[in-house]
């Protein structure tokens, strides 16, 4: 075995941030590592179109859509959206900055049709949140070349708020604006721009500057291209903050003030991007996935292979937060209210943590050890998570139960799962979130379940076992009784919708069908 490759000395020098807006390279350094895209935009920028309204990633006033060099992508460039408001500056590094001041400038400098659109439909009111449905729906009419339905319209929108005009006005918008004649967007300049700038950003990616939150230090910001590379940096720092997406981050920042200290970012490393099957490979069994890889991608998928998934997957968070955050950083955070960790544990997923170049893995039930405390020794971070997709003759189910049904946390989340071997049931795992100070499984529950009947008896014993296995707190979202008795009525909906006899089906039990 080859020797690992020897770190970079710990004082590299310093590189200046460098990426694309307005059709030209910017460079910027001497500002904070923490230094938001969106404050960068308004102050040093001076492109105030860009509005901050929350400052947390909800209300979508700040959506900007970031360009990454890609060879698969059309015009070797691929689109995402974000919020500008928890992005920080550094991340930005070899790519493309897109914002609503860009938009008439790929039309010739004339209104594009998703702007002229929100005219003609009378989208707009206060219009401090029009520009953010602005670069939503540019976003949407980048990626679609024909109109898409109402609700997928209402899905891409989902994390742009509005309480003046409503929503029907924007959504017929996204329909008004496909019936102008096509805009193509010339992304060939943009695509050899980046390419440049990749061929000149070679390596660990050093930048440094004072921290916002304490002036009389400074902090670095560190951003490694390969995963042994990222290990090592890791075990070296194990002090420093690892960043993925910073939609959990950037609040520590927004809201909190806190100073970071050195960040390590894991965004650069392709690697940890990527989505594989999990198992023999004439058979596999599942999927690994990579800690850095989008939460949009990852649920993606998974609602590709278990379509039980996809409304979860949509109304997890918003489409900005699911393009920048990963499915690693949100296991990792460990919030006892997080949407993914539930599901994963229902469907026995493992996770694959790395020191330097060794590796440990094991079931992400016994990840979490109290409120957000994990079983993570210093120096050593999340690589991978390995999640069995059902077998044939099994049922699994995903349930989110919040106050707003779009880009909302959750007061209660669950996965449900059992096989059955003829009429009873041979496994079981039950998991929630919201219910406890981390997001676990049933056992009690679970243990009502197996080497029964899936009938409507069974399924009310196992209620009854719920009420032992947790003791939910009180709080904005909901009081421990409403958690208590939505749980439970999660349970009877599994039942309701999986029963051997006369389930319900999907149409009379989802939202849109009945309301468009």
């Amino acid at each position: 075995m080859s020797a690992p490759t020897p770190l970079p000395p710990l004082e590299s020098p310093t590189r200046p941030v460098r990426f694309m807006h307005q059709g030209e390279v910017h460079t910027v350094q001497g500002l904070p590592p923490t230094t938001t895209v969106l404050q960068w935009l308004r102050e040093h920028a001076h492109c105030t179109g860009t509005k901050e309204g929350c400052a947390e990633g909800d209300c979508g006033a700040c959506t900007v859509v970031l360009g990454q060099p890609d060879a698969s992508a059309p015009g070797g460039v691929a689109l995402k959206s974000v919020n500008a408001c928890i992005q920080f500056l550094p991340t930005l590094n070899g790519q493309a900055l897109f914002t609503v001041e860009d938009v008439a400038a790929t039309n010739g400098g004339q209104a594009h049709p998703c702007q002229q659109a929100l005219v003609d439909c009378h989208g707009s009111q206060c219009g401090f949140c029009t520009p953010g449905f602005v670069m939503s729906l540019w976003h949407m009419y980048q990626h679609h070349e024909h109109p898409v339905s109402r609700e997928d319209a209402a899905d891409a929108l989902s994390g742009n708020l509005c309480r003046c005009t409503g929503y029907r006005p924007i959504l017929d918008a996204a329909d008004q604006m496909y019936k102008a004649p096509r805009i193509a967007l010339d992304l060939a300049p943009v695509a050899d721009a980046l390419q440049r700038l990749a061929a000149e950003d070679t390596g660990t990616f050093f930048y440094e500057a004072r921290d916002a939150a304490d002036p009389g230090r400074k902090v670095r910001f560190i951003a490694p291209r390969t995963l042994p590379e990222l290990a090592r940096w890791r075990a070296a720092l194990p002090e420093a903050r690892l960043l993925a997406g910073a939609t959990d981050i950037g609040l520590w920042v927004t809201k909190q003030f806190r100073a970071l200290g050195d960040i390590l970012y894991l965004g650069r490393v392709e690697e940890l991007k990527a989505i594989n099957p999990w198992g023999p490979p004439e058979a596999p069994q599942g999927l690994e996935i990579n800690a850095g890889a989008s939460l949009e991608d990852a649920w993606r998928l998974l609602a590709r292979h278990v379509p039980a998934l996809r409304e979860i997957w949509l109304r997890f968070a918003s489409p900005p937060v699911r393009h920048a955050g990963t499915l690693g950083g949100n296991i990792a955070n460990g919030s006892p209210i997080g949407d993914s960790a539930p599901v994963l544990l229902t469907m026995g997923a493992e996770i694959v943590l790395r020191h330097g170049d060794a590796t440990r893995t094991m079931p992400l039930s016994e990840f979490y050890l109290d409120y957000m405390k994990n079983a993570l020794q210093p120096g050593e971070l999340v690589q991978a998570l390995r999640v069995p997709l059902p077998a044939a003759g099994s049922a699994l189910r995903a349930y989110k139960v919040s106050k707003r049904r779009d880009s909302d946390i959750s007061a209660v989340c669950a996965g449900l799962w059992l096989r059955l071997e003829g009429d009873t049931i041979a496994e079981a795992r039950v998991a929630f979130g919201g219910m406890a100070a981390t997001a676990r499984r049933a056992l009690k529950t679970e243990a009502a379940l197996v080497g029964q009947p899936w009938t409507e008896a069974t399924m009310r014993t196992a209620q009854a076992a719920l009420a032992q296995d947790f003791t939910p707190l009180s709080d904005m979202r909901a009081s421990a009784a409403y958690r208590q008795r939505v749980a439970a009525n999660l349970l009877e909906r599994w039942w309701l919708e999986t029963r051997p006899a006369s389930p319900l089906r999907a149409d009379v039990i989802q939202v849109w069908p009945a309301t468009v």
